[in-house]
């Protein structure tokens, strides 16, 4: 079995688990039918695909950066009749970062970190207009449990936010620790009682039926350095997925 870990930073995110009709709420971290959206458009799969084997997918996310909650009202048009759709609130979480992680067989868990890398669709974190801001991969697949991944990587706060943690400390007449406390939530085993459960395993992204199953969650938490050994993971070779669309201004004729 492989890991493979995902950092999940942008300005703004969203995960919903519930949101429905005019209220599009998010969760306080990333949802599972969230990032495994993200990994099948990466491999190009369409909203109809079969997706038992990426469902069936360890996940586990670390709170890295908790990001404060951000509400929203939104405005649209139907395109052909212009006729204003109803006004809608939307809840987004700004400046968060995350590490996820997803664990299973060694050939699907390296294809997704290939997907990945050349995203025949563009990865977004949990909406379409939440695009990441940093490279989605840390690293290739690691060989190793998904929870001792997790406690293990580096951590990946943005460097503003490594500085405000150090200074709060100060300000309080104390030395700045040299690890930081960071909350994880990872998926019960079987047989035992969750301490939560969330309705985000997908089953269908189908927009004529989309379908969700419930899944028991358990929380823990782990303490990862802050200063040197800490530091965030240097991002993969660059790659840029938007570099073949031509700019409207540009296009000829």
């Amino acid at each position: 079995m492989s890991v493979l870990l995902l950092r999940l930073a942008g300005p703004l995110q969203s995960w919903g688990s519930a949101a429905r009709f005019t209220r599009r709420t998010t969760e306080n971290a990333p949802t599972k039918s969230g990032v495994i959206g993200l990994l099948a458009a990466a491999q190009g799969r369409r909203r109809d695909a079969d997706l038992s084997d990426l469902a069936a997918l360890e996940f586990g996310v670390r709170v890295d950066q908790p990001g404060a909650r951000l509400r929203d009202f939104h405005t649209a048009h139907h395109s052909d009749t212009l006729k204003a759709m109803p006004l809608s609130e939307r809840f987004y979480l700004a400046d968060a970062v995350f590490v996820a992680g997803v664990s299973g067989e060694d050939r699907l868990v390296q294809r997704l970190y290939e997907a990945l890398l050349e995203p025949v669709f563009l990865p977004y974190l949990g909406r379409r207009s939440c695009p990441p801001s940093r490279p989605v991969t840390i690293a290739e697949p690691l060989d190793a449990q998904l929870e001792d991944a997790l406690r293990e990587a580096p951590w990946e706060a943005s460097p503003w936010y490594r500085k405000k943690y150090n200074t709060d400390f100060r300000r309080q007449g104390r030395p700045a620790p040299g690890e930081v406390r960071l909350n994880l939530l990872l998926e019960s085993p079987p047989g035992t009682v969750p301490d939560m459960t969330l309705r985000d395993l997908p089953v269908s992204f189908d927009p004529r039926h989309r379908r969700y199953g419930l899944r028991g969650l358990r929380s823990a938490e782990t303490r990862v350095p802050t200063e040197a050994g800490g530091q965030p993971s240097p991002p993969p070779p660059s790659h840029e997925p938007t570099a073949l669309l031509t700019p409207v201004a540009s296009r000829t004729d």
